[in-house]
């Protein structure tokens, strides 16, 4: 059989992409021995308001990340990932979630992680500050429009696949660096209310350095490296936080 001469693309948009172009995801038509750099200059050209943020847009193709020179298949998924802010076995707990991770949430993943052999539990919580952060490329003119603006809450955005992968990554990582296999990390989705926990990280070990460095691993990672977008809300409109994600462990050439 052979391959089709024009290959059907199915493009996923995320947070400020998602509101320039008015649209959460769009068929493209290419042709055959098309890249991903050509899927973007196809996108662009429809919605040539997404132009600017070429420097910051990292690419996946089918929940990997991917280099833009890359040749498509037919019936490939892209996802086009700007700035990001970042299931398992018993003994991982990697969650994307919409409900409110609650009081109790470093209790509870202790209590699903924890065993008599660890003699350590380090955990770590992320909660929505009033203070504002650094602005995503291209959004500093909305930046500077709420300057001196307090943060009312924030609104996470994920592509809950991918980023379940990357966090699954990154557990591994832990444990080949580390010697820690005992590790949660619930990232929160959806309008968080100022002070409320957005992500919370928990690693268990038999002792303190490994669990420490874990855990800060974990949540450096995340935030460096996780399809999941950050807004932060004001009395009159929105900010899109963050830089280009990393696309592997700080210092790694790829």
């Amino acid at each position: 059989m052979t391959a089709p001469s024009v290959l059907r693309i199915r493009v996923r948009l995320f947070a400020v992409q998602r509101e320039l172009a008015g649209t959460r995801e769009l068929p493209l038509a290419l042709p055959e021995g098309a890249t991903i750099e050509d899927a973007w200059q196809a996108l662009v050209k429809r919605h040539p308001v997404l132009a600017p943020g070429r420097a910051s847009v990292r690419f996946a193709r089918n929940g990997a990340y991917a280099e833009p020179a890359e040749t498509l298949a037919d019936g490939d998924e892209l996802a086009f990932i700007p700035p990001v802010s970042g299931g398992g076995s018993a003994r991982r707990v990697l969650e994307i979630r919409e409900a409110a991770l609650g009081a109790s949430i470093l209790a509870d993943l202790e209590q699903r992680l924890a065993t008599p052999a660890d003699g350590a539990v380090v955990g770590f919580i992320g909660r929505t500050r009033k203070s504002p952060g650094t602005p995503a490329p291209g959004q500093e003119a909305e930046a500077a429009r709420h300057a001196g603006g307090l943060v009312e809450s924030l609104t996470y955005e994920a592509h809950d696949e991918m980023a379940l992968r990357v966090l699954a990554t990154i557990a591994d990582e832990i444990e080949a660096r580390f010697g820690v296999d005992g590790l949660a990390i619930v990232h929160r989705t959806g309008d968080v209310p100022l002070g409320e926990a957005s992500v919370a990280i928990v690693a268990v070990a038999p002792h303190r350095d490994e669990a420490f460095a874990a855990a800060r691993y974990a949540i450096d990672e995340t935030k460096a490296r996780a399809p999941i977008w950050k807004a932060e809300r004001f009395a009159d409109g929105h900010v899109w936080i963050g830089e280009p994600p990393r696309v592997g462990p700080a210092g790694d050439p790829a």
